[in-house]
Formats: structure tokens, sequence, C-alpha cells
């Protein structure tokens, strides 16, 4: 193995045979050498204190032997960005980066809506949709909340009327919801009492009273711009699910949320 120091380049070379020459002519941003301190090793890199099983060309410790130096455990620190071009020939196929143990990010995650991340928090489970933050007013407490979770794919307005009749609906309800899935929730505003729903559809809820109206409202409404969500269905997982477009990529050319072939029936309806 030879083992030489290109005394000009700062360059060490590690391998069974004299290294090729730097090419001069590269324009670089040092003039005369393409990079300054080039490590070059052709053979597997053994860094730490390792299994005995490695994998990688690279393979990382924590542990030079015996010796353990002041570190917080990590064996690989990189500050700056990352970049990592998956051909899928490793022993995981398709998988570009294995992470066996936990996983923590202290910034966002993009990605483009394809493989088993993006399915996973595409899909909840049993655990329910919640989120967790550091508690806004007690120290030391944080604070979980969770989704509220039923059967259908709804959403809703609310707010408080007050000297009006009048529940004016967002504009693009009568393009999203179906009417006769609409119901109203009424809650007065001090003793009053005889506030009722006289007519309602996409566009209004018209309230009616003997006395000038005070009240909050809370408005909720089935999508009728995607197939209903069916409730129940026979399977193992949630990739069991008789709709293949919810699966595909939302950018798909041939996702269809409206296949007349998954069109089960809205689930909420209100009118008799």
């Amino acid at each position: 193995m030879a083992g030489l120091r290109d005394l000009d380049s700062g360059k060490i070379y590690i391998g069974p045979e004299e290294p090729k020459k730097l090419d001069k002519s590269v324009e670089t941003k040092n003039g005369d050498k393409p990079f300054d301190g080039t490590l070059a090793v052709t053979g597997p890199i053994f860094l730490g204190a390792h299994s005995e099983i490695a994998f990688g060309v690279v393979n990382m410790g924590t542990a030079l032997g015996d010796f353990k130096p002041e570190m917080k455990g990590r064996a690989l620190d990189i500050e700056g960005d990352v970049s990592i071009v998956g051909d899928g020939g490793g022993f995981q196929k398709e998988n570009a980066l294995v992470i066996d143990g936990d996983l923590f990010v202290t910034g966002k995650i993009d990605g483009d809506n394809k493989g088993r991340l993006a399915s996973r928090f595409g899909t909840a489970d049993a655990l329910g949709k919640s989120f967790d933050i550091k508690h806004p007013t007690k120290e030391g407490y944080r604070l979980r909340y969770a989704c509220i979770e039923g059967p259908e794919v709804a959403i809703y307005h609310r707010g408080r009327l007050k000297d009006s009749n009048t529940i004016e609906l967002p504009d693009y309800w009568k393009n999203m919801v179906y009417e006769d899935s609409i119901t109203v929730q009424i809650t007065p505003i001090g003793k009053q009492d005889d506030i009722y729903v006289k007519s309602f559809n996409s566009e209004k809820i018209i309230l009616e009273s003997d006395s000038d109206i005070d009240c909050f409202y809370h408005v909720y409404g089935e999508r009728n711009d995607i197939n209903p969500l069916i409730v129940e269905y026979e399977g193992e997982t949630w990739e069991d699910y008789p709709d293949p477009n919810i699966r595909l990529d939302p950018s798909d050319k041939d996702r269809n949320i409206k296949d007349p072939n998954y069109d089960t029936g809205q689930n909420t309806k209100t009118v008799l």
C-alpha cells in the first residue's frame, strides 16, 4: 500500500498505487491546484470504535480505541449542508438514507410527497392526529392537543352574529360542501332563548327571533369536491384502503379524487 504526500498541494494519498497527478489546468479558487488539503483513500475507512459488522465505505464510531475524546456521543458532526444521492444499489434497496435509531430535527422537513415517510404522516393511526408543544403558561410543562375525528371529511365556519339575522358563509362553500349536509349550532349570548334556524343553504343561514339577535354560531358541512370517506373497509393496514387515489402523489396526473368508482355517497345528510 502506498502512502504518499504531495507537499506542493497538501494532498495525502492512501492506496495500492501511485496517485494520478492533479490536473493543473482546472480552473479553481486556489489558482494552481484544485483542492487545498485533500485526503484520497481507495479503500474502506474505519474511524473510532465500531461494531463487528460494518457496511459502509466510511465507518465511524464514537471512540478511538481506549481513548474517548470529550464529545456528545456523535460519530459524525457536520456544520453545513449535506446532499445524499442514492442509486438503490445498497442492501436497503431504494433507501438512500437508513437511520437505525431516533431522529431529531429542529427545522422543517421537505419532501416530494412520495415514499414511506410521506405515507406514514399522510394517514393517521390509532393514536390520532395530535401536536405537542412547550406549555405557553406553565414552566416545565408541555401541552398536547388532538384533532377531532369523525366519519366524514368536513369543514366548518364559526363566529358571532349581532344585530343581524343572516350568517354569511364563505363564498367557496357553494362549490365545496353538500348543501343537505349542513348543520348549525346556535348559542345565545345572554338570556335570549328564542333564536332558531329559519332556513339554510350553502351560501347563508337565516335565523329568526322575536328580539335582537346576539349569538355565537358554528356551521358544519361535508365536502363534496372529493369522494366521501370510506369509513369501514376490509383489510389489515391503511394500505388496504379501497380508493388507490388516496395513496398517490397529489401531483400525479392519474390521481382522481372524484373517481366515480369510489363514490359511496355522502356520509352526513340533514335534509329529510
